[in-house]
């Protein structure tokens, strides 16, 4: 990326969450376990999917990416967090921030699309159960996802090529945790009009073409569901919903209102930020664990498989 010809300094000073010393040690240990919670966590989502044949159908094929989506977006976010904890020197080039601005702006807008994809594969199951095989291929499963990346991406590096032309003159200190495209805008002394436009035009796309095929789906599964005259057949098919509608919730509340609005307090931007960056990549796999009976089952015969398998390389050696 090639910054504009009359930036003047190198360098952001990130100020974090808190200037206290004591404060940072606290918040480096508990966003550390945190971090570890959620990678521990998304990992064992994606390999009991994967060494699983019960949960390999449309539905688990798409978590599997949710999972991955979310160890992408905490493990951009959260280590540098956690080295400017510690580090008296709390800065980053200008170079490094832009960078980390594309990569959660890209995540975070294909995550978006996944969940919009899950919700339509949520409503073919539920709606059209006889035609659900046929309609959700293999190829169409596979052709969501590489939508999903390449629409983030895209827009992305849009917004990004746009932020390389901003010049940045004085101003190099951002009350914040890591570099966001909103938070670079308040530093610049050039125009931002125009990228605050294509922003909030770009975040007003992302959400009318997933928040309303979410809403689309949704409305048609819930009339399905009541349409239901069995109470155990209404309980089981909100049962494969509420794990969805949960991560949805998570995500969209605070992305789309960290983007919609780029000019937040400080103190808003930080908590908008924490939950989608954070703590919805930690609240995803403990929702689809612990909510949904499929996942719950196939960590069960994981850790026992590993468990027997320990036991054998354990009595192996000790016959050897």
């Amino acid at each position: 990326m090639v910054l504009g010809n009359h930036s003047t300094i190198t360098e952001f000073i990130l100020l974090g969450l808190s200037a206290d010393p004591h404060t940072q040690i606290l918040l480096f240990v508990f966003f550390l376990e945190i971090y570890l919670l959620t990678i521990m966590g998304n990992l064992m989502i994606m390999m009991a999917i994967m060494t699983d044949s019960h949960l390999h159908t449309p539905m688990y094929f798409l978590l599997s990416h949710l999972s991955f989506l979310d160890l992408c977006l905490t493990s951009v976010t959260v280590p540098k967090m956690l080295e400017n904890l510690l580090s008296q020197k709390k800065s980053v080039s200008i170079e490094s921030c832009l960078a980390q601005a594309f990569f959660v702006f890209s995540i975070a807008g294909t995550e978006a699309f996944v969940l919009s994809a899950m919700a339509y594969d949520r409503y073919t199951a539920i709606c059209y159960p006889l035609l659900y095989d046929q309609v959700m291929s293999k190829q169409l499963c596979g052709g969501l996802v590489w939508v999903s990346w390449g629409l983030g991406f895209l827009d992305a590096l849009i917004n990004t090529l746009m932020a390389c032309d901003l010049d940045f003159c004085e101003a190099h200190v951002m009350p914040h945790f890591s570099c966001e495209l909103p938070s670079l805008f308040s530093l610049s002394c050039s125009d931002i009009s125009t990228n605050f436009a294509v922003l909030v035009c770009s975040a007003i796309i992302h959400a009318s073409g997933t928040l309303l095929l979410v809403f689309f789906s949704y409305t048609r599964i819930i009339s399905t569901i009541l349409s239901i005259t069995s109470t155990s057949g209404r309980s089981k098919a909100f049962s494969t919903c509420s794990s969805h509608l949960t991560a949805v919730s998570f995500f969209y509340g605070s992305a789309f209102l960290r983007y919609f609005m780029p000019t937040l307090s400080s103190p808003l931007e930080l908590i908008f930020s924490i939950q989608y960056s954070v703590v919805t990549p930690l609240v995803n796999p403990l929702v689809y664990s612990l909510k949904n009976k499929e996942v719950k089952a196939a960590l069960k015969r994981m850790l026992q498989k590993g468990l027997q398998q320990l036991r054998e390389q354990r009595t192996g050696r000790f016959e050897g």
